[in-house]
């Protein structure tokens, strides 16, 4: 199901490149037969005039379709309204290991007023600070059957560095991008992730509901009778010896792992910050950009080799042999390119991506929504970083949301591992993934419907933005 997912949305992708292309070509070459045979052949003339229409909806060079819209940054009911949906957005977003950015997108345009691109950059600086706090919180649990930290550090070096680059690529496709065709891409993906998540999260539930009738019917048979179950998590392997829930944040952390996730972080800032000189779309300008490819899959591919040859494990699904082949890593980069791209063009948390693709490899929800969050957190901060050098925000709005969305992060984690420990149901993480993915696919897409419609009305131009003349 994952494989056939992504290659659903892949060939998406190549279907509008190819269309892309297509078009810029017939383009050119109806040109050039025009300067050969002349304007006098009408007939000529008729044939090629939808298809020139057609291209010009599309792309002209000259033509800009965004202009930022930032409301003034006053206290009024908009303010109000929407800090409380960013609040629960980011409380079950960081819950569900997706950032929330399904939530924000549609409350910043709808409610507060900005326009959708520069809604879809605020929404990645509410993400950051939603998974720092969330990063945070998380830093001191420990793994819910096993003696290890709670964040899988081994997942996270491989995904992380493809992560980063999917976001450069996103936040270039968020500028060149018309805004449905990114409409449409959502909701194709959305729609087919939250799917996924949520018969997952089914067949978690009624996992949990044989372990509890287990341990009860134990209870009876040592004559225990009339008391509650009390919560352990679905084990991924037998636990050998007893082990602190919550420990202090030094002893949880793995400082190569996390110094890897960090060198490659800070190369990818300085990369962005040394383009800012540079002419856009120059030889320099694409020779830095390029750059991004070498580091991420240098340090994704080392770690991918080193889970191959089994020197490394996925410890957290709690096999002592996890037998990757070359195609499942190799898919498994695939889609931290692919999450990164959707976190980069939409605005969103690459949760949206990473959380069900960690349930499918057998993580506990616990532990695919932590890592999915740390991960995050590298890649919202550089998508902050890349919208901020585009001038895509105001400062004000985005520091005051950002404060926001980490208040709510720590909130949203304390209540809802309350709630695990007493339902006895870690299913709910899950639950709320494929929900906010719901709810982020009929939001977004309801969002996105209206603008082209609005656009349809007003005659603007939908086509394809020219990257290198973006001004900011």
């Amino acid at each position: 199901m994952a494989e056939l997912g992504l290659r659903s949305v892949i060939l998406g992708f190549l279907c509008f490149a190819l269309a892309f292309a297509l078009v810029s070509a017939e383009r050119s070459f109806i040109k050039e037969k025009a300067q050969r045979f002349g304007d006098s052949d009408e007939t000529r003339e008729k044939e090629s005039s939808f298809l020139i229409k057609a291209v010009n909806f599309l792309w002209e060079s000259n033509q800009i379709g965004y202009h930022h819209v930032w409301p003034e940054f006053e206290f009024n009911w908009q303010i109000v309204l929407g800090t409380l949906v960013g609040f629960f957005g980011a409380a079950f977003g960081s819950v569900g290991g997706v950032g929330g950015g399904g939530i924000f997108v549609p409350m910043l345009s709808l409610i507060i007023g900005f326009d959708p691109k520069s809604a879809t950059a605020i929404s990645k600086c509410m993400i950051m600070g939603a998974s720092v706090s969330t990063v945070y919180y998380n830093l001191r649990l420990r793994h819910p059957t096993l003696d290890m930290p709670i964040i899988d550090y081994d997942l996270a070096l491989l995904i992380q560095p493809m992560l980063m680059l999917g976001i450069s690529v996103g936040v270039a496709f968020n500028v060149i991008f018309p805004d449905w065709l990114v409409t449409v891409l959502l909701i194709i993906l959305f729609l087919g992730t939250s799917t996924k998540a949520f018969m997952k999260g089914s067949e978690t539930w009624n996992k949990e509901t044989i372990q509890k009738k287990e341990a009860a019917k134990r209870l009876e048979s040592n004559g225990v009778s009339g008391t509650e179950v009390e919560y352990v998590a679905l084990p991924a392997a037998p636990s050998t010896n007893a082990k602190k829930e919550v420990v202090g944040i030094l002893e949880n952390v793995y400082w190569k792992e996390l110094g890897l996730l960090v060198f490659v972080w800070f190369v990818f800032l300085a990369l962005q910050i040394s383009k800012q000189n540079l002419a856009t779309c120059s030889v320099a300008y694409w020779v830095i950009n390029l750059l991004q490819i070498p580091v991420a899959i240098g340090v994704s591919g080392y770690e991918a080799v080193a889970l191959y040859q089994g020197r490394r494990i996925i410890a957290s699904k709690g096999q002592g042999d996890s037998n990757f082949t070359v195609g499942q890593l190799v898919l498994y980069c695939t889609f931290g390119i692919l999450a990164g791209i959707v976190g980069g063009l939409l605005g969103l948390g690459g949760g949206f991506i990473m959380g069900p693709l960690f349930l499918e490899l057998g993580v506990p929800p616990q532990v695919s929504s932590a890592t999915a969050t740390f991960a995050m957190t590298f890649s919202s901060s550089m998508s902050v970083v890349e919208y901020y050098l585009l001038k895509r925000f105001p400062v004000p709005y985005a520091l005051y949301l950002v404060g926001v969305a980490t208040i709510a992060a720590l909130v949203g984690q304390h209540v809802v591992r309350r709630l695990i420990a007493a339902l006895g149901r870690a299913s709910l993480i899950i639950f709320i993934l494929a929900s906010m993915i719901f709810t982020s696919a009929i939001s977004l897409g309801g969002v996105g419907i209206a603008n082209m419609i609005g656009k349809i009305q007003r005659h603007e131009y939908m086509g394809f933005e020219n990257l290198c003349k973006y001004g900011g």
